[in-house]
């Protein structure tokens, strides 16, 4: 096969996404997952008015022609609005999507469940469904959806019939024009696919031939790989059909070598639901670089103050200067010693940006509008965890009502919310209360916290820093080669 390996495709894409550069293109099969139908779905029942198997079919845009041609186009706006007016299901590929940094996506599907679920995930999305849209711009957008083919708001304009594919480059020239420019600039995940759009292929085409020649940008596509196991190749008898079978694997060999002529780099997969799987790898990976640093104290503990800040500025220090991402919330008597570790550095390297490095995320400390102050901490809280993939926790501890020292309870939420997330945690024991509370509880389930299983003894009972800020970076790496 000419398919590339899952790791290859893994370290492509977060390349891409450490640069911002990467883009989604979403056909059928990414809808499917939340239960809308393919195409194949959508014109079962116009086919069998024509009195033909959509199952042998495959120019679906010849079939709506056809039954546009005799019956006219209202049939077909009717199924476009019946299928997907439908209420969607959650959809866990597009969930993992909507959280990491994309900025653009394109699809030819009718139906909302992209720009839900981005809206779902805090975006504010600029959707543009026919072209006068490209030139307007929504305010604050986080990330734009282009409808190639329209909405099922909007059934009469969708592109659908072989007349909607020909009149393409008058009503909708401006999306090939964009499309062309991001397939030239950005890289592409084609996800639910099937590369059998005459208009997408088109597309393609025109770049390679016009403006790339040899040399096209890398994209990446699934294809699920051919299986002899599949309904489709058992006899009557329950034998396989291998002729069939082998058949089908030539042309999918075939196929991909084909989409390579275009950049476009496919990764089989057994299952589609190892796409999620995948993506799911990707995020863990991507998050990695981004932690958080979940920490207070009105006193220290085993550490002097001076020993207490040090370990804070130079662990912080020493994060960024391995290039990872801090994420403050401004906790007492820890995070301005944080900040002023992760700043160091930022301004000792010209070519790094503060915003690439260190996020400020200080609590809101009164109250206003419906929600008391504890409601909105623990949201803010779990917005702040979800977009990081690991959480160092160090003291953890307050001034009660009645002025004594205790655990801090919003420390040990933080602990809480990463555990429930599945996010990688890193308490530093030895500096005492939440932290060593949660030491103390993660030491009892090694199996689940295997990258601090070699680092315990240090963790539980060192107080030089250097060894300390050494064995973090090391647990760090530990996590980042092996998932």
């Amino acid at each position: 096969m000419s398919s590339i390996s899952v790791s290859t495709f893994e370290k492509a894409v977060l390349k891409e996404l450490r640069n911002n550069n990467l883009s989604i293109f979403a056909g059928a099969g990414l809808s499917m997952g939340s239960g809308f139908v393919d195409w194949k779905g959508l014109l079962r029942e116009i086919a069998n008015e024509l009195s033909l198997d959509i199952d042998k079919e495959t120019d679906l845009v010849t079939v709506a022609q056809y039954h546009c041609n005799a019956h006219g186009r209202q049939t077909i706006n009717e199924a476009i609005i019946e299928e997907f007016q439908r209420i969607s299901q959650k959809n866990e590929t597009l969930n993992i999507l909507s959280r990491l940094p994309i900025d653009t996506y394109w699809t030819t599907n009718y139906d909302s469940i992209i720009e839900d679920t981005l809206s779902d995930a805090n975006k504010i999305v600029d959707k543009k469904i026919v072209q006068s849209q490209i030139k307007n711009y929504r305010p604050n957008r986080d990330v734009i959806v282009y409808k190639m083919h329209g909405d099922k708001e909007f059934p009469d304009d969708a592109v659908i019939t072989r007349d909607d594919y020909e009149r393409y480059d008058i009503t909708r020239s401006l999306f090939t024009m964009h499309l062309k420019g991001e397939l030239i600039s950005k890289t592409f995940i084609f996800i639910g696919f099937s590369f059998e759009d005459p208009n997408l292929e088109q597309i393609l085409s025109k770049i390679r031939i016009d403006l790339l020649g040899k040399s096209p940008k890398n994209h990446y596509c699934f294809f699920r790989k051919v299986n002899q196991l599949d309904d489709r190749y058992k006899n009557l008898d329950g034998t396989i059909d291998t002729k069939a079978y082998h058949y089908d694997e030539v042309k999918q060999d075939l196929k991909i070598k084909d989409l390579k002529r275009y950049g476009i780099n496919a990764v089989l997969v057994n299952d589609y639901s190892d796409i999620t799987v995948i993506l799911k790898n990707i995020e863990k990976k991507f998050k990695i670089n981004k932690l958080f640093i979940s920490g207070s104290a009105e006193e220290y503990g085993d550490y002097t103050k001076k020993d207490a800040i040090s370990l804070l500025h130079n662990l912080s220090n020493s994060l960024v200067n391995h290039n990872y991402h801090i994420v403050s919330g401004f906790g007492l008597g820890v995070g301005s010693y944080v900040i002023n570790g992760a700043l160091e550095d930022i301004f000792k390297n010209k070519s790094k940006r503060t915003t690439d490095y260190l996020t400020l995320r200080p609590f809101p400390q009164h109250e206003s509008g419906g929600k008391s102050l504890k409601e909105l901490w623990t949201e803010y809280r779990k917005d702040m965890i979800d977009d990081v993939g690991a959480i160092i926790l160090l003291f953890g501890n307050k001034i009660d009502d009645d002025g004594k020292i205790v655990e801090a309870g919003g420390m040990m939420e933080e602990y809480q919310l990463a555990k429930n997330m599945d996010k990688f945690i890193i308490p530093i024991g030895s500096t005492g209360y939440v932290a060593k509370t949660v030491l103390s509880e993660v030491k009892k389930d090694l199996d689940k916290y295997w990258y601090l299983k070699d680092s315990i003894n240090i963790l539980e009972n060192e107080l030089n820093e250097e060894k300390i800020i050494s064995e973090v970076n090391s647990i760090i790496e530990r996590i980042r080669t092996s998932i």
